[in-house]
């Protein structure tokens, strides 16, 4: 293993006035004081609007204006809300009876809101003339359209499941602060996050500051117009999203060497290095960084990030997801399989489904991958022994007699379309490249071993019976899914190879192998690349549009469509050596 030079918080710098971002209440409470005009004694209401994306911690945020502003009144929009169990009735069609599993859905957070509840709320504040009303929480630009002062209060989904893990928070219009954290999760993915995202495409764009509530002790306030410069730098340029790190039962030690993380966990087992849906943006003004959710940025300037042809295919959705899954001195994931297209329409709602492949940056001797299923085997008789595995811990079930096992090398690449069984083995660095619903994985058999809670994961063995393609078995695997690669074009210093994905799958892979500058354009689509060989790269403009950006082994990174052409050479330590990048995009073109 290399030593580490992995950024574990990138940013991207913004060119702004000194005065763009206050940090600390009191900065903050002195920033919107200025911005709300004094009241003439008869007029209306001045009204100061915290929009808040749920898992906000409404209390403090309350606390801390109401000391610094001293309104004549205050709203929460969340105690306007139907009562809770009027609530769960309202979303237990979508959530389902599935410990993992729900239905997207329509809902938004205006359903939540009881219009009995609602209506004396919005005549108290009308009747407030000429007095400061603070209106808050998630639906608080449904209680009042048009405020004087209008504050989106984010915050980044990792940070939230973080205080669910820690029984901080509840779902949206409940009090299961002591739920599981899984179950929170599910319900955030389907419910409360779907909703809050569509109330926040209409706020945000309009919005007079952003709050940064990511951090309890040092919130930021920056002012709308420099988050959307902000945002519209970013889409203009590469950039890294920050990624976050996760331990799991099969974890390994790999990434704890390479990406410099803190010796705390027993291991880790993901990175998610470009989950856009996931992961933050960290925007640079001066000395302070905002964070934010990186979805704002696919929100705000879908067609700039994604490109004509993908936006009008999958709309505000960022479809590609790299991630890293690390089982060297860990376990074997769980054997699974994903759904087909279609049956992830007809049970979830979901438009497309996750396709993916293993791209292997690491693999110790003997490494393997399963992959599709041995010739002849009985489909029928494996899910007895299947069923049988999961009631007998003495009957462990005989994956090896059923599933392949192929041998896994550094840049190897192995393509997944959905319906086929496979797992990464233990002792393997991968490079996951995939379609973005990530969620919908059925686990099929997880080796008889137990959650990072002290509990069985959850088995899907009906999902995945009804998925599992039969044909796909060791000669049609080893045709159509091991290291596919085909050369494509090359330069002096420079080759590509097509490295997949399969026909059935919508993402395209492309690897280079350079020593010196590569030529890469985005042809009008977004593009996803890792730096799968060499320490260090940079990535130029070959007009000069945007300064050049360095990448580092391991580090993925995101082109938007609007940067057009582009290079990649080795930098620094990686001066003359080769190095490879594995770029991804979404087929749109022949």
């Amino acid at each position: 293993m290399r030593a580490s030079n992995y950024d574990k918080l990138p940013f991207v710098p913004v060119a702004a006035e000194a005065d763009a971002c206050q940090t600390g209440w009191v900065a903050i409470a002195a920033r919107l004081q200025a911005a709300l005009p004094t009241p003439p004694a008869a007029g209306p209401p001045l009204v100061l609007a915290v929009e808040c994306y749920p898992g906000t911690d409404l209390a403090q945020l309350q606390r801390e204006l109401v000391a610094a502003l001293r309104p004549a009144l205050v709203l929460v929009a969340d105690d306007l809300y139907y009562p809770a169990a009027e609530i769960d009735r309202l979303v237990a069609g979508p959530l389902t009876d599935d410990p993992v599993f729900g239905r997207l859905n329509g809902l938004t957070v205006s359903d939540f809101l009881d219009p009995q509840r609602l209506q004396p709320a919005q005549a108290a504040l009308a009747a407030a003339t000429g007095q400061l009303v603070l209106v808050l929480g998630t639906g608080a630009t449904l209680v009042c359209p048009a405020p004087t002062v209008l504050v989106y209060a984010d915050l980044a989904r990792w940070e939230i499941q973080q205080r669910q893990r820690r029984g901080e928070i509840a779902n949206l219009g409940t009090t299961n602060f002591s739920e599981k954290a899984s179950l929170k999760y599910k319900r955030a993915f389907f419910v409360d996050w779907r909703a809050a995202d569509r109330l926040k495409k209409q706020v945000l764009p309009q919005a007079d500051f952003l709050l940064d509530t990511n951090d309890p002790a040092a919130p930021k306030l920056l002012a709308g117009a420099a988050l959307r410069a902000g945002l519209a730098a970013t889409v203009r340029r590469p950039f890294r999203v920050v990624p976050f790190f996760d331990p799991g039962p099969w974890g390994g030690q790999w990434m704890r060497a390479v990406c410099g993380l803190p010796a705390g966990p027993a291991n880790y087992a993901w990175c998610f290095d470009c989950v856009p849906e996931e992961n933050s943006l960290r925007l640079g003004y001066g000395m302070a960084q905002v964070e934010i959710p990186s979805l704002d940025l696919v929100l705000l300037h879908p067609r700039e990030l994604l490109g004509e042809a993908v936006h009008a295919r999958f709309g505000t959705e960022f479809p590609i997801r790299f991630d890293l899954l690390d089982t060297m001195g860990g376990g074997n994931l769980s054997l699974q399989v994903h759904p087909l297209t279609e049956y992830a329409q007809d049970q979830f709602g979901l438009t497309y489904t996750q396709d993916e492949s293993y791209y292997l940056l690491d693999a110790e001797p003997g490494a393997v991958v399963y992959l599709g299923l041995k010739e002849g085997v009985d489909c029928q008789e494996m899910l007895t022994d299947l069923e049988r595995a999961q009631d007998d811990p003495a009957a462990p079930f005989p994956a090896a007699a059923y599933v392949n096992e192929l041998p896994a090398r550094p840049h190897d690449h192995f393509l997944i379309p959905a319906g086929t069984v496979h797992c990464s083995g233990a002792g393997s660095m991968v490079l996951e490249i995939s379609a973005t619903p990530y969620i919908f994985t059925f686990k099929l058999w997880d080796w008889q071993r137990l959650g990072l809670d002290g509990r069985p994961r959850p088995i899907h063995l009906a999902h995945g019976a009804a998925n599992i393609q039969p044909d796909r078995t060791t000669a049609w695997v080893a045709q159509n899914l091991v290291n596919q690669v085909t050369d494509v074009a090359s330069g002096p210093d420079w080759r590509e190879e097509r490295t997949g994905l399969h026909e059935r799958e919508f993402i395209e892979t492309r690897r280079h192998w350079f020593t010196g500058p590569v030529p890469h354009h985005t042809h009008g689509g977004v593009q996803v690349l890792n730096l799968v060989q060499g320490a260090e790269a940079v990535v130029e403009s070959p007009g000069g549009a945007f300064e050049p950006f360095v990448v580092h082994y391991a580090e993925t990174f995101i082109v938007p469509a609007a940067v057009g052409a582009y290079t990649i050479r080795p930098h620094g330590p990686a001066l003359g050596t080769e190095c490879a990048t594995l770029k991804a995009y979404v087929r749109t073109r022949a």
